[in-house]
């Protein structure tokens, strides 16, 4: 795992073994487009775990709820809509969402001009 400077990882570190084979597949799928965008450091990895488990678990309650003869739990669907709250919380938390992505970045100091000349006097 390479760090930046600014500490934003520059290459997606490989998915953690115990995760769900769904959350393994989310996994895959956000973690490279959050190193492309600098949005990946260290730190943020826990987020990232808690993102695609929360998804794996939406994937996963929806397959059982759509295997043929079944019946529709209703403790099933709360299940499901949590995971789906949670991941969407996770989500703009980390930079998943639209409105997330619109927000002001936040730029690295050595990326940015000297903004002294802005202080109050």
């Amino acid at each position: 795992m390479i760090v930046t400077y600014s500490g934003a990882l520059t290459e997606a570190p490989r998915p953690p073994t115990w995760l769900s084979p769904d959350a393994k597949r989310e996994w895959k799928r956000v973690a490279p487009v959050l190193v492309q965008r600098r949005h990946l450091t260290q730190t943020d990895l826990g987020m990232v775990e808690g993102f695609c488990v929360a998804m794996g678990r939406v994937r996963e309650i929806e397959r059982e709820l759509q295997k043929p003869g079944a019946v529709l739990d209703p403790r099933m669907v709360r299940l499901q809509d949590k995971a789906l709250s949670t991941a969407r919380q996770i989500a703009a938390e980390i930079g998943l969402t639209p409105v997330s992505r619109s927000r002001p970045a936040i730029v690295d100091d050595d990326d940015s001009e000297d903004a002294s000349d802005l202080a109050l006097r």
